[in-house]
């Protein structure tokens, strides 16, 4: 986040104990709204804007006060070039274009009240490693303060809705919104994304994801068939865009700028826009992809760090029109052919695994595995080594006594012959 300037702004004293305190009101302390800041506290220096940036600004505060404003204009404002512009803006339009409810008199419960909840200890870890989302220089108690509110905002909405799971990466969504609108409206723009847009990588198995992530290959091949089969035949993979899709590239970017850019241009675009930004992405670098040579890891690592000076606006205009040009519904058919390929093929390898390594087995351990389970010689079994060593002793023992050749054997041979001779 090089773009922000670390300088905070002014608090109010009381409003800003409450926040930092959360965890500590009774709830008689909520009954006064006016002691409530919903939002974050942390403002970012606004960036220089362009002439076109104040245009755009001009256009948004304008359809803010017109009563003919519709959900349309507001996605279509949110998708060309420069996005909402600032995030005084997003404030503002971001509950519109979800339709969801910004009010603030919700009672926020508190972070001690939410401790026994079975993800907290995840979730707790999860934001504090997230210290690269945060404005660079901020007071400690501050930083506490918003960490615990994080933590609270996603606690609030997998209690409300137990048959999601969290996963790894949510934090990085919520907390973006929590920056942007504080913690009541992003308690409420959660809760919608989780059950709709996040749905499906909120669920017990990451399969569906895995599935989601085959539309990158999928839209490549109708797209930029030098560039698929390239990766193809590196044999890549999706993980790099795992991070992407599930934190909409908000752990994965530096730029604080970029991120609400994009969620601007998310919150307005049908829930796979983000594959489509990845494919776009890749395609943008694919330069860079072809000079790593067909090398899976070195594509991986590569595509893995998005660098600082993309021009995302471009790349935003070319996902939008591979949508309109190969929507999911085009590019069905081949995901599921290559997923399946890739089911065969992943069998195929693990049955030529167990014959390799059935094959390097020793006579002595493809004999252990074929003896029954209580006399088998190996440190499970706690008569094997006592078996093993009776049974060689018995055998011997009884060899001694009875064999042909044995010393006892012997004996009765000279006594029949004195008996023939004593005759």
């Amino acid at each position: 986040m090089e773009n922000f300037d670390s300088e905070i702004s002014s608090l109010d004293e009381e409003t800003y104990l409450v926040n930092s305190n959360s965890d500590r009101l009774s709830e008689n302390s909520f009954e006064d709204e006016a002691l409530i800041d919903t939002r974050s506290e942390l403002k970012f220096e606004r960036e220089v804007e362009s002439d076109e940036e104040k245009k755009k600004r001009k256009d948004i505060e304008e359809a803010l006060i017109s009563k003919y404003t519709t959900l349309k204009t507001w996605k279509d404002l949110a998708i060309s070039k420069f996005g909402l512009v600032g995030d005084d803006l997003r404030y503002q339009v971001w509950p519109l274009l979800l339709e969801v409810d910004p009010s603030t008199n919700e009672k926020i419960p508190s972070l001690e009240e939410l401790s026994d909840h079975p993800e907290y200890q995840q979730v707790i870890l999860d934001v504090n490693r997230s210290l690269k989302r945060f404005p660079p220089g901020i007071p400690y108690e501050q930083r506490v303060a918003l960490q615990d509110q994080l933590t609270v905002l996603i606690l609030r909405v997998i209690m409300k809705y137990p048959h999601l799971r969290y996963y790894q990466g949510y934090h990085d969504v919520a907390i973006t919104f929590l920056l942007v609108v504080g913690e009541a409206v992003a308690f409420r723009i959660m809760e919608k994304l989780s059950t709709e847009n996040l749905r499906e990588c909120m669920e017990p198995t990451m399969e569906k994801t895995d599935y989601r992530l085959n539309y990158i290959y999928a839209l490549l091949h109708n797209v930029d068939r030098d560039l698929h089969n390239f990766m193809d035949s590196a044999s890549v993979g999706t993980m790099f865009a795992l991070p992407w899709f599930l934190t909409w590239f908000g752990h994965s970017l530096n730029q604080y700028k970029d991120v609400v850019r994009l969620y601007d241009y998310f919150l307005a675009a049908p829930p796979l826009m983000p594959l489509y930004v990845a494919t776009a992405l890749v395609i943008y670098r694919r330069n860079e992809v072809f000079a790593e040579g067909c090398d899976m890891a070195s594509i991986h690592c590569l595509l893995s760090q998005i660098p600082n000076n993309l021009d995302f606006e471009k790349i935003l205009v070319n996902a939008s029109k591979y949508y309109r040009d190969y929507p999911p519904e085009k590019l069905e058919k081949m995901v599921k052919k290559r997923v399946n390929r890739e089911m065969a093929e992943r069998k195929r390898n693990e049955q030529m695994m167990r014959k390799r390594l059935r094959g390097q087995q020793s006579l002595w351990i493809r004999f252990n595995n074929n003896m029954p389970a209580w006399c088998v010689f190996n440190r499970r079994s706690k008569f094997g080594l006592v078996f093993a060593a009776a049974t060689v002793i018995i055998g011997y023992l009884y060899y001694y006594k009875y064999g042909a050749n044995g010393p006892l054997q012997f004996f009765r041979l000279n006594d029949s012959k004195k008996q023939v001779s004593g005759r």
